[in-house]
């Protein structure tokens, strides 16, 4: 049984348009991702994360004055709850960190006094509260894994520097932490993505914003969407030496093996980031003696689009920079939430400015219409 030919089917949502969004968009005729109209890469330039995610929230970027008050109430907001550090430590060691993220994000709202008011006030204050416990928790979970006691978050600190901080017990190289910054900012926000819409359709229904981001934090975890950046870290240390890398970007693409790191939904002539992030993860190479990352990563990319014509995404040269910075690989999509949670939220406020919930048809193609049988006249399957 198959759809009527008037009825055309969207697979994946391709194509189709479910709403409109100021919130972010890619100028097709300058292949550039803008948040509110700023170019991305301008803002990892000129911006640090903060002022991006006070754009995300609000439009515009911040003044200095706006900026600091900015600051002041999500630096007083990063601490976590005892309760939730006892949680933390009842989960499994090997459970992956989008897991644990995944539902001590959700225990934030079992806590939130706020949590069922959907107020855009109430949820702009519920979305700083989130990008400041979310590394926090991250940092936390890292270390209690290894034994080790949550290092507490520094208020004179920027977010990425407290990060560090609470993950290693150190602040690195000013360039270091630069780049890890601009990730944030290429990460932050990317349209209606997978994730995205799972975080609208969810707010769509009036539930909460702690739901919609618990759903959306499900969804990034796939190595389809924010896992990506786990993949190509992985294949890297596959391939391992510059000296295997044409032998094994030949066999997988002669053998059409998955080559993760490329290709995207929304470009198609590269995606705009990914020369900016590039720079930084060559940055990132010099510091940490990481040449052969750098060579291999030439190699594939050259070789993918000369013969299949599809570019590096974003992933691409996120994963081996932070696999540099120290991160360990199963941090990687985590760090994605450190960031993307200002878009998300920004979305999830935006969806309930003018609210329907999200109910899209699908085309029947069972079997039709039959009367139950007794049991004693059914047949075995």
């Amino acid at each position: 049984m198959t759809a009527p030919a008037e009825i055309k089917i969207a697979k994946g949502l391709a194509g189709v348009h479910s709403d409109t969004s100021r919130v972010s968009k890619v100028f097709d005729e300058t292949n550039t991702l803008t948040y509110f109209g700023y170019p991305v890469q301008e803002l990892a330039e000129h911006c640090r994360f903060e002022e991006v995610a006070y754009l995300l929230w609000h439009g515009e970027l911040p003044t200095d004055e706006q900026l600091k008050a900015f600051e002041k109430q999500e630096r007083a907001e990063r601490a976590i709850s005892p309760q939730l550090l006892e949680v933390l430590k009842q989960f499994r060691k090997d459970a992956h960190p989008m897991d644990t993220l995944r539902t001590a994000v959700s225990f934030l709202g079992v806590e939130d006094p706020e949590a069922a008011d959907n107020s855009k006030a109430a949820n702009l204050r519920k979305s700083i509260r989130m990008m400041a416990k979310i590394p926090t928790i991250i940092a936390a979970d890292f270390r209690i894994r290894k034994g080790q006691q949550p290092i507490a978050p520094k208020a004179e600190l920027t977010m990425a520097e407290n990060f560090f901080h609470m993950y290693f017990g150190e602040v690195p190289d000013a360039k270091v932490v630069r780049c890890f910054d601009a990730s944030l900012t290429f990460y932050a926000e990317h349209g209606f993505n997978a994730s995205t819409f799972t975080a609208r359709t969810i707010v769509s229904s009036l539930s909460e914003i702690y739901a919609a981001v618990t759903g959306a934090i499900g969804s990034l975890k796939g190595p389809l969407h924010g896992g990506a950046n786990e993949a190509v870290m992985h294949m890297l240390l596959q391939i391992g030496e510059t000296s295997k890398a044409q032998a094994w970007i030949d066999d997988a693409l002669a053998n059409k093996k998955l080559v993760m790191g490329f290709g995207h939904r929304v470009y198609r002539n590269g995606d705009s980031r990914v020369p900016y992030m590039t720079h930084y993860f060559h940055e990132m190479a010099k510091i940490k003696n990481g040449q052969k990352w750098v060579e291999i990563e030439d190699i594939l990319s050259k070789t993918f689009i000369e013969k299949k014509g599809i570019h590096p995404n974003l992933d691409f040269p996120v994963g081996p920079a932070y696999y540099l910075m120290g991160f360990e690989i199963p941090i990687f999509t985590p760090i994605f939430v450190i960031s993307r949670i200002t878009g998300w939220t920004a979305h999830i406020m935006e969806q309930l400015e003018d609210n329907k919930l999200m109910r899209p048809l699908s085309v029947y193609n069972g079997v039709p219409q039959r009367p139950v049988q007794p049991i004693s006249k059914r047949k075995a399957a």
